[in-house]
């Protein structure tokens, strides 16, 4: 590889305004504020996402989320990888994680699903778990809410006031990935 192969910075999240404060689109909200960052916007593309091409951490990379709903985040996510050359090796994923508590981040490559549909439709589209992923922390369900309703609710206003930090951190998160190797990110990232 060289540095001229692009890498894939995937935020899932559901599609659309009613979906876009929700729990599950934690993702698609740090793809957003890093276009943001790179001052673009971003662009339909056939794959059937929403992407732009920028520099994240020096490096080219495309920055995009699925226009697709989440269970179905595979498909684009695999189009993106073979229109632009992207190893899966160069493949980031971020999404939420309810098996961590809220504002926490986690990096890991592979592994399991644990119960999440979107990487289950990208590890059933790309053939392989072993893609890297920042895990943003949810935190689990209060009392015995059903996890699916979870997710799909607002973040409330004490978790919104959070999301503030907790969205630049997780791009940061990504760049820190890129920069230092799974092995050195986790060391900085966990230590938090």
């Amino acid at each position: 590889m060289t540095d001229e192969t692009p890498w894939l910075i995937v935020g899932l999240g559901n599609p659309g305004a009613k979906y876009a404060g929700n729990r599950h689109n934690v993702g698609a909200m740090v793809i957003e504020r890093m276009a943001a960052d790179a001052g673009t916007g971003l662009r339909a593309h056939k794959a059937g996402a929403l992407a732009a091409q920028v520099q994240v951490a020096g490096k080219k990379s495309i920055i995009a989320t699925p226009t697709s709903y989440m269970n179905e985040s595979g498909g684009p996510v695999a189009g993106l990888m073979r229109f632009f050359k992207v190893p899966l090796e160069q493949l980031i994923v971020i999404h939420d994680e309810l098996d961590i508590e809220f504002a926490t981040l986690r990096l890991k490559r592979g592994g399991g699903e644990g119960g999440h549909n979107g990487l289950r439709s990208i590890t059933k589209s790309t053939g392989s778990k072993d893609y890297l992923r920042v895990r943003v922390g949810i935190g689990r369900p209060p009392g015995r809410m059903d996890a699916a309703a979870y997710v799909l609710k607002d973040f409330n206003a004490a978790e919104r006031t959070e999301l503030d930090f907790l969205v630049p951190d997780a791009a940061e998160a990504v760049e820190t990935l890129m920069t230092k190797g799974l092995t050195d990110a986790q060391n900085i990232i966990h230590a938090r």
